[in-house]
């Protein structure tokens, strides 16, 4: 090749690289998001897996989308991380749905249906059975978008300073517990208190509520409610899942290239099994602790459980015939629910019933 045709072809492909690499840089912006969670730090599962999402996002993006999590308080409180979203203050936030449902009933089908679906579940019925799109219906009247993370798995019932023997023993008592679920504990005569997490133990210490449930045993350890309430009970009949999500802003979210989407969309489910794995592996040992620390563990009385259920069907029919979005929801969860639970009686339950009868004998 002669010299000034090498120069002509060299040229050429300089120029065309000098065309191609902006293009390239163009579909790979660096992009800074703040995400706001409902959890403080030293729930080191729930914030834990925020800080896990966001090393999982720029781990898939080469760095290129970064996302900071602050904690509760930093930005906003833990409560109002669904406003920030939809406000824009931040462009994302982790929260449990279940805490806007003064906003609308309808979103505790988010996190849990007291008496339910379990995570398994849940899960399936969010991805498979229509429940996030769903939910995102709801959410786009609040300028947000959602997707599922971490869920906690089936919840304990909290603790009480003193012992539940029956349904008349939740007359009048001031119960902290999460979102909906309220509802139903008013409806036997608690008086429910929606208290951020950080915030339950000197509220329990003091004596401004005489109960209050969290998550389980791992967590409940460390926000140290074993020193301030001895009664332990299960199960958690209003969360049998406690399932977090991810919200965005709708304008943030629809602006970013498909690909940072499918980034978030693939590290909101790596988070999903990071989280709830971490539940399952950090329970077993954190209960026998809090057994040793003085914890009573009691199961929840059989009529405390059928007053509630009862309760909470009425409140469900009230709210369908006056709520569309619940109405749709509440249909199409508790058709799922009965196949599920049909189908998990047979497989799941006989498994498990075994398992637990030789666990005694080994």
């Amino acid at each position: 090749m002669k010299r000034r045709d090498f120069l002509k072809v060299t040229g050429a492909g300089v120029a065309a690289s000098a065309v191609a690499a902006p293009a390239i840089a163009q579909t790979n912006p660096e992009i800074k998001w703040r995400l706001a969670a409902s959890w403080p730090k030293a729930l080191d599962t729930l914030y834990g897996g925020c800080e896990f999402f966001c090393k999982r996002v720029a781990d898939i993006t080469d760095n290129k989308f970064q996302i900071q999590p602050f904690a509760a308080g930093e930005i906003v409180p833990g409560l109002q991380v669904l406003d920030a979203v939809s406000n824009g203050t931040v462009e994302m936030g982790n929260t449990a749905l279940y805490y806007y449902w003064g906003k609308n009933p309808a979103f505790t089908f988010g996190t849990s249906l007291p008496f339910g679906l379990n995570t398994r579940q849940h899960i399936s019925w969010l991805r498979f059975g229509g429940g996030m799109d769903m939910l995102n219906d709801l959410l786009k009247e609040y300028k947000a978008f959602g997707l599922p993370t971490g869920s906690t798995g089936a919840q304990m019932g909290g603790w009480f300073r003193k012992e539940i023997k029956n349904i008349d023993d939740f007359k009048g008592l001031k119960f902290r517990i999460g979102g909906f679920a309220g509802t139903i504990i008013a409806k036997v005569g608690g008086v429910p208190q929606q208290i951020a997490g950080g915030d339950i133990y000197p509220a329990l210490e003091k004596g401004t509520i005489d109960a209050a449930e969290w998550v389980g045993p791992y967590d409940d350890e460390k926000l140290g409610f074993v020193k301030v309430a001895k009664f332990y009970y299960y199960p958690g009949w209003w969360e049998g899942t406690g399932q977090g999500h991810n919200v965005f802003n709708l304008d943030k979210w629809n602006a970013l290239p498909k690909h940072y989407q499918a980034a978030i969309e693939t590290a909101s489910y790596d988070t999903f099994s990071w989280v709830t794995g971490k539940y399952d592996y950090v329970n077993p040992a954190a209960m026998k602790r809090l057994l040793v620390a003085g914890a009573i563990l009691r199961p929840f009385p059989q009529d405390v459980l059928e007053a509630c259920y009862k309760a909470a069907n009425e409140i469900y029919a009230e709210l369908s015939a006056s709520n569309p979005h619940f109405k749709k929801m509440y249909e199409s969860l508790a058709a799922f629910r009965n196949e599920s639970l049909a189908w998990m009686q047979v497989a799941e339950l006989g498994y498990d019933s075994f398992m637990m009868r030789m666990r005694t004998r080994t």
